[in-house]
């Protein structure tokens, strides 16, 4: 069963047995404005939570995405190549970043789950 964690930092992890899907959550979106150009991992490279694993350009400005958890990069979305919009129109769903095997389960225990991120973002505004 799939579990959606958060960070504070507005990355999403939505984990299925030990492969965790990763990108920004709406909120990060509309603070960046139209997406240009994302800059993905290297399929094979281990990450380690709170190390930058993605770069997104808007037209505002540069951000880096976080790893909400460590592990190996399984996937990436290839399709952000050719689309980074599709962060912008889907950025739970189609817009997502990486996939990562997720070493430590136990790091999910300290994103927030839907309801504390959606307040997270009621006291941002």
């Amino acid at each position: 069963m799939s579990q959606i964690k958060h960070t504070k930092e507005h990355e999403w992890i939505d984990v299925d047995d030990d492969i965790g899907t990763v990108g920004i959550t709406d909120y990060a979106q509309e603070q960046l404005g139209d997406v240009v150009y994302v800059e993905l991992p290297e399929v094979g490279a281990i990450i380690e939570q709170g190390a930058v694993a993605a770069v997104v350009e808007s037209v505002k400005a540069a951000s880096e995405v976080y790893a909400p958890v460590s592990g190996e990069v399984v996937e990436v979305n290839s399709g952000l190549e050719d689309n980074p919009a599709l962060v912008n129109e889907s950025a739970m769903n189609d817009g997502w970043f990486i996939k990562v095997r997720v070493i430590e389960a136990t790091q999910l225990d300290g994103l927030l789950d839907s309801v504390a991120y959606q307040k997270l973002v009621d006291d941002a505004d």
